[in-house]
């Protein structure tokens, strides 16, 4: 199948209505055992909100498949589109974040991030992905927003406890590329790999955030500050009421957070394609080097960082109250 990411391979077997998903051997994926066990449970526990490809088999390690495999339901439909598609992408995310939380003793092999709390566990992933900015050349404008934006994370995760923020099951890699729509209008989240309980406000925020929206090779576009906000009452709509109001502060401190993740993650994957540690197909290359060179512009970093810096946060009217965070 075409090759849109960097972590797996794609096989159509046959008629059978079944997708053979094969990880590669990329510098930061650990024990292939290990992960291939995390990625099948993922699956498993997500299946019941219905907006997950179904797990049909996994396929141990062995001979030609060093990290083994799993094979899943292959999702007919299309490509999603924006903004069109946001309401049904909002939807997906309400169904799957809906699901019974378990006990804190069930939940691995999933990452769980209630014991640090949410912000705390990704403000925790962030600082090991920081030694990647020594090897990386960037505009000192977007050295300095990137510094200033860890200090705020800093400050956000020290107010966040665990016991305020709420969890779920959540897909954490949530850009609209990897959601496929049916013919009935539904969409699937069908990149399960990052999967764990964590921050419904978190996977929203990846859901919309400009670095999101314009990072798939096939799924591209530029919302509005309306779509977004459009996108935030959609989901809180879905939600019962509690877990809504439980969401809102977090929801804007939320994005600051995730663009950052992200950023240092795009910092991390140009380190390692520079020094020749990670080899992708050169139409995706091209794609990739080109889509990182506009996250680090500091003319972009500038119009992104205006959501919560500037003097009408995301999103406006009837949500932005709600918006203003923790602190």
């Amino acid at each position: 199948m075409t090759e849109k990411g960097v972590n797996h391979d794609h096989y159509r077997l046959g008629a059978t209505r079944l997708v053979l998903r094969v990880p590669r051997a990329t510098p930061w994926l650990g024990d292939a055992a290990a992960q291939l066990a995390q990625e099948a449970a993922a699956f498993e526990r997500a299946e019941p909100s219905g907006v997950t490809p179904r797990l049909a088999a996994v396929l141990a390690p062995a001979g030609a498949l060093p990290r083994g495999a799993l094979v899943v339901e292959e999702i007919a439909g299309r490509l999603a589109e924006l903004p069109r598609d946001l309401p049904a992408i909002a939807r997906a995310l309400a169904r799957l974040h809906s699901l019974t939380l378990p006990p804190s003793a069930k939940r691995p092999p999933l990452p769980d991030h209630g014991i640090l709390g949410p912000f705390g566990a990704t403000l925790a992933v962030i600082a090991r992905q920081r030694e990647f900015l020594a090897r990386v050349e960037l505009p000192a404008a977007t050295r300095r927003a990137l510094e200033a934006d860890y200090a705020a994370a800093e400050h956000d995760a020290a107010l966040a406890t665990p016991a305020d923020q709420p969890l779920a099951l959540v897909g954490t890699d949530t850009h609209p590329g990897n959601f496929i729509v049916r013919a009935d209008g539904s969409a699937v989240l069908v990149d399960l790999e990052r999967v764990c309980y964590g921050s419904p406000a978190i996977d929203l925020a990846h859901a919309t955030l400009y670095t999101s929206t314009t990072w798939d090779l096939e799924v591209q576009g530029v919302l509005t500050r309306r779509e977004i906000a459009d996108f935030y009452l959609r989901y809180l709509a879905g939600v019962d009421a509690e877990r809504a109001t439980a969401l809102r502060p977090w929801l804007l401190p939320a994005r600051r957070l995730t663009w950052l993740r992200t950023m240092i993650w795009a910092v991390r994957l140009r380190a390692l394609m520079t020094a020749g540690d990670l080899v992708i197909n050169p139409r995706l290359a091209r794609h990739v080097e080109a889509r990182l060179a506009d996250f680090f512009d500091p003319a972009t970093v500038e119009r992104v960082r205006a959501e919560w810096l500037g003097a009408a946060p995301l999103p406006p009217d009837d949500v932005l109250d709600s918006f203003s965070g923790p602190r």
